[in-house]
């Protein structure tokens, strides 16, 4: 009798207290998020893309992240933390709920637009053609039977298999790559693709301060808003009104402008009357 009722009295006890210790994580977990009485964004970014989003020292900064913390800056009702991940989890993160947000030099596409809710635009980036200084390529009509990295899933992968749909005799050779943007460059500049399409912020900055002596630009024209976003999940709603309007406070009193001249290198910022939602067209 006594074995068994020891037993079975350890039993109940060890049940008890580990309910005792669920509760109370619990309770410690719930009385933590009202202390701070904040809603916490979590705000997903590459953390690879100079000078849009990258590191230095080990402290996540660039143009989309520095703009993020001024639009939270001294918020009453949310509190912002960054997450670095890769480029396609951005999107898959913000589908599952795991991020609430994200900016990565991010543009506006039609199949985004379905899915996801955007900002106003937080700056302008114009594409440019990148290719070695001696490169027969003088012009986006000239890229047909060369070859190109992109990453999967980017604005310029599918603008290209668009070209390629169109120039079926004279295609581009697309490498799809996982590589970042300094790499892609680093190659272009050794020789081992012919051209590559991406903005002139980012661009100019890469060469800079790699040092690719054998590169060259062209630049591009285009009929698209060459605007970047910030983007959120589509139950995010009012977080997406608070950001617009913190963004339209800081393109005001030229907090936008002063960033750009920071960290793009120029005053790539949209004017008061491009503080709108992208629309296809």
């Amino acid at each position: 009798m006594d074995m068994k009722f020891w037993k079975k009295a350890l039993g109940v006890t060890s049940v008890v207290l580990a309910s005792s210790l669920v509760l109370a994580a619990c309770s410690s977990q719930s009385s933590s998020k009202k202390s701070s009485g904040k809603e916490e964004v979590v705000f997903a970014t590459v953390g690879t893309t100079a000078p849009f989003s990258y590191e230095d020292n080990g402290e996540l900064t660039g143009y989309d992240i520095e703009v993020a913390k001024a639009v939270f800056k001294d918020s009453d009702k949310y509190k912002v933390t960054f997450k670095k991940t890769e480029w396609a989890s951005i999107f898959t993160g913000i589908d599952s709920g795991k991020y609430q947000m994200a900016g990565n030099n991010i543009s506006y596409t039609k199949e985004r637009a379905n899915k996801y809710l955007f900002s106003y635009p937080i700056g302008s980036t114009p594409s440019v053609l990148v290719v070695p200084n001696d490169s027969k390529i003088t012009s986006y009509d000239d890229i047909g039977g060369h070859s190109t990295q992109v990453v999967q899933g980017t604005t310029t992968a599918a603008q290209l298999e668009k070209y390629n749909q169109e120039h079926s005799n004279d295609t581009v050779d697309i490498n799809y790559t996982n590589e970042n943007i300094t790499q892609m460059l680093t190659n272009l500049n050794d020789g081992k693709y012919d051209f590559k399409i991406f903005d002139a912020p980012t661009v100019n900055t890469v060469i800079k301060n790699q040092q690719l002596t054998n590169l060259k630009t062209i630049d591009l024209k285009s009929d698209d808003q060459p605007y970047i976003y910030f983007i959120f999940g589509d139950d995010q709603k009012d977080l997406q009104t608070y950001v617009n309007k913190r963004l339209k406070t800081l393109q005001e009193n030229g907090t936008l402008s002063k960033l750009a001249e920071q960290y793009l290198g120029g005053d790539y910022t949209p004017s008061a009357d491009d503080l709108k939602l992208p629309t296809s067209h």
